[in-house]
């Protein structure tokens, strides 16, 4: 029974932490796979340093961005794309 009072606390503690931790941290990084893997041509982005800009071609391991009206192109890693712009079509 000793053991029980002892491993009992600790198995709480890791279901909590699994509940409140690893669980959305899975859901946020299968999220952002999916988001890097639906990246197409002609998508606006930004970059995790903040740049935005519209995608024009997209290879395997980088995109090239356009991300002004001098037509500024940048080669970028997948990974290094933070979020999808959305536009609405109304």
């Amino acid at each position: 029974m000793q053991i029980l009072s002892i491993v009992l606390p600790f198995a709480l503690m890791f279901g909590i932490m699994y509940f409140l931790l690893i669980l959305p941290e899975k859901k946020r990084n299968k999220k952002y796979n999916e988001m890097i893997s639906s990246l197409e041509k002609n998508d606006e982005v930004v970059t995790r340093g903040g740049i935005m800009g519209k995608i024009i071609i997209v290879e395997d391991n980088y995109i090239i961005l356009e991300t002004s009206a001098e037509r500024t192109k940048l080669k970028v890693t997948k990974n290094g794309i933070a979020t999808k712009v959305n536009k609405e079509t109304e």
